[in-house]
């Protein structure tokens, strides 16, 4: 499964513009992200954050939410942006990669970017979550 410079780009954009209706008012953190499914729909997500942090939810998880509540179950690629970016680029965090092996296939594009140099990246799911515990039969 692959996606084209284009369709990273328009997945990009997409995240970016749905970091703007983040709810960070105590990381100052703002972020997006954007599903791609594989019918063309492109939903977003952003993070929304709780004083009980571990309440927090994480802009992945939100897109991901939403997406199955919608009814949607096939998914091409996944993108996340984020303003600020003190370690380069933004990866997701290790509960939002489990829930994501749950719904994306091994080899699902999770495309990332650099501000700092403008370089678009793309992992696979295998990629950013080697030797996963997922579901017994992958899709």
């Amino acid at each position: 499964m692959s996606i084209s410079a284009e369709q990273a780009q328009v997945l990009l954009n997409a995240a970016q513009a749905a970091a703007e209706n983040a709810y960070a008012p105590y990381s100052d953190f703002p972020v997006g992200a954007a599903l791609l499914t594989t019918n063309g729909a492109i939903l977003t997500g952003v993070n929304v954050e709780n004083a009980s942090f571990g309440l927090t939810l994480c802009a992945e998880r939100t897109a991901l939410v939403k997406a199955i509540s919608e009814g949607h179950r096939d998914f091409q690629a996944i993108a996340v942006w984020a303003s600020r970016r003190p370690h380069g680029s933004v990866t997701p965090c290790g509960a939002c990669r489990q829930v994501m092996v749950e719904f994306l296939l091994p080899q699902t594009p999770v495309v990332l970017t650099d501000e700092s140099n403008g370089q678009v990246r793309i992992l696979s799911m295998t990629e950013l979550l080697p030797e996963a515990f997922g579901p017994a039969i992958q899709r």
